[in-house]
């Protein structure tokens, strides 16, 4: 039985592992999307988002903790230049899978592993600057100023007066037809 082993082993040793997971996150970095099978894409999406997350803070500590885990200088430079300016506002799912089928030769399922921001198609689009995360998930009313509250409050004494004035109107028609 296997209660409570939450790791997808791979049919692996755990230094294979490594080394597949190391190799697959560092093609996912450079190329911003990569074909794999499905259990391989979701073993690596695992295991490669805590290491995006350190890439937003930019700081000689987090550098040297993602170089432990990818030992290569070019893909860890890429992820805290280019890919940690695009997920600076999203407070986490980096990744996306998309399913492909299942490969002809072993009937292996075949999936696409892909970083959510760097999708034109679905992405809002290209070039568009993110705004800085939310600290917390809550949703407070916005306090407002005596102008706007004044200025809300003659909008709603407008639409009272129009509705009142038609009423009148016809009380006026009534009265004149008898």
């Amino acid at each position: 039985m296997r209660h409570g082993d939450k790791i997808k082993n791979l049919s692996r040793t755990a230094s294979h592992r490594k080394a597949l997971l190391t190799n697959l996150a560092i093609e996912l970095i450079q190329h911003k999307r990569i074909v794999t099978t499905l259990t391989k894409a979701k073993a690596l999406r695992t295991w490669i988002e805590p290491i995006i997350t350190k890439s937003k803070d930019n700081s000689t500590h987090s550098r040297r903790i993602v170089f432990s885990y990818l030992q290569n200088k070019e893909a860890v430079t890429e992820l805290f230049s280019t890919v940690a300016e695009k997920i600076a506002s999203r407070p986490g799912g980096y990744t996306r899978i998309l399913k492909l089928g299942i490969r002809s030769g072993d009937n292996a399922e075949k999936a696409m592993i892909e970083l959510v921001d760097f999708n034109e198609i679905y992405g809002k689009g290209k070039g568009e600057a993110a705004a800085p995360a939310k600290k917390t998930r809550r949703a407070g009313s916005a306090k407002k100023s005596p102008s706007a509250k004044a200025t809300e409050d003659k909008k709603v004494e407008a639409k009272a007066d129009e509705a009142v004035a038609p009423a009148a109107e016809e009380t006026k028609e009534e009265k004149s037809a008898e």
